[in-house]
C-alpha cells in the first residue's frame, strides 16, 4: 500500500508562464504529509500544533524537478517512507502525470516533543512501521 493523493494544479500554483512556480510544490509536498499523518499515522497536524506541544517539523529537503506541470493538470502524489529512526523519518514524495514523473522531494522530519527532539510515541511508530511493511 502506498499513499497517494490526487491534487488539482490551479491559477494560484502558477507563474506567469503557466506552469507551476516551484514554492508551490513545496506547499503541496506539505499537505501530502499532513494529510499522511492525519490518515496513517492517526494524529492530525491540528492536534499536535494545538496545545500539544509537539510535531514534525522539516528539518532537511530535496527536490527535483523533473517536468513542468501546467494549470489544470492533475499530479498524483505518492509517499513512500525511506527511513524510520529513533526520532526522524525520511520520506520520499514523487508527483506524477500519468506516466510521467513530474518531481521528487526527498525530506526528513523529527517527531519534537516540548521544542526538542523525542521518541516517536509507540503507537504512532508502530503505524509507520505497519505502513513500511504494506509498502514492501
Amino acid at each position: 500500500m502506498t499513499y497517494t493523493r490526487e491534487i488539482q494544479i490551479e491559477f494560484n500554483h502558477c507563474d506567469p508562464a503557466g506552469i507551476v512556480f516551484y514554492p508551490r510544490y513545496f506547499e503541496m509536498t506539505n499537505s501530502v504529509v499532513e494529510n499522511f499523518f492525519n490518515d496513517v499515522v492517526g494524529r492530525s497536524f491540528a492536534s499536535m500544533h494545538r496545545g500539544a506541544d509537539n510535531g514534525v517539523p522539516t528539518v532537511a529537503l530535496a527536490a527535483e524537478f523533473v517536468a513542468p506541470s501546467r494549470l489544470g493538470d492533475k499530479v498524483l502524489f505518492s509517499l513512500g517512507i525511506e527511513k524510520l529512526g529513533r526520532s526522524s523519518i525520511s520520506l520520499m514524495i514523487e508527483g506524477h502525470m500519468g506516466a510521467e514523473l513530474r518531481l521528487r522531494v526527498a525530506l526528513t522530519l523529527v517527531w519534537i516533543d516540548g521544542m526538542k527532539s523525542a521518541t516517536w510515541p509507540d503507537a504512532m511508530r508502530a503505524r509507520l512501521v505497519a505502513y513500511m511493511e504494506d509498502a514492501a
